[in-house]
Formats: structure tokens, sequence, C-alpha cells
């Protein structure tokens, strides 16, 4: 198949995957009727995996290294959101803290990925 660019990167496949799970748990219950707070995470969780692709495809580590920040503050926002859902009962208790485990793990992700990319400046 070839380089297929970004779509390599395992951390784009899971920021990926992330997002879809995000968009099928804010589809149901309660998340569904609130607008506001369901649309803010779904744009915060496509922001995350758009930004990193983004700065796969940027020409140098500079501006790469850039949307790589703008995904992890994208995740922290998300993080915040999903806390926010938690605790007025949108989000059941197991399914908060995996995917708080799983945010967590994919920031620590893009801490990797902006260190490495400044090591090659």
């Amino acid at each position: 198949m070839g380089n297929r660019g970004f779509k390599d990167l395992r951390i784009w496949q899971i920021s990926k995957d992330l997002t879809v799970e995000i968009y099928k748990i804010t589809n149901c219950g309660q998340f569904q009727k609130d607008y506001g707070l369901r649309d803010q995470i779904r744009r915060a969780a496509v922001s995350i995996a758009s930004n990193i692709a983004e700065g796969d495809e940027r020409n140098t580590n500079k501006e790469s290294i850039h949307f790589f920040h703008i995904a992890k503050g994208s995740l922290a926002e998300l993080r915040t959101q999903l806390q926010i859902a938690s605790e007025i009962g949108y989000l059941d208790d197991v399914s908060f803290a995996e995917m708080e485990r799983r945010l967590v793990e994919l920031g620590n992700m893009i801490g990797a990925i902006i260190k490495a990319r400044r090591k090659e400046r």
C-alpha cells in the first residue's frame, strides 16, 4: 500500500478511534439533548486527530510541534468536558474512568512525539 502519511501514525489511529467512540457516546441518553456540551466535546475530539494529521504533514518539525501542541490543548479540553459530563450524570463512572485512562495515555503519546520531533530539529 505504500506510505499513507499521517494515517500510518499509531497516535493518529488512536485519536481517530477515540473520536469515533466520543461520537457514539454523545449520541445516547442525556448527551443527545445537550447540544452545547455534546458539540463542544465532539469538536475537541475531532481537533485532536485533525491537528495530529496536520502536524505530521507539515514541512518542518517546528511547524509539526506547533500542531501537536494544539492537539494536546484540545485533549485537555476534552478531558475537562468529559469530567463535567461525568459529574452531571451523562457518563457513568466506568465509562468515564476508561476514557480518562485512554486520554491520559494519548496525552503522553503526544508529549513523546513532541519530544522526538524537538530532537530531530
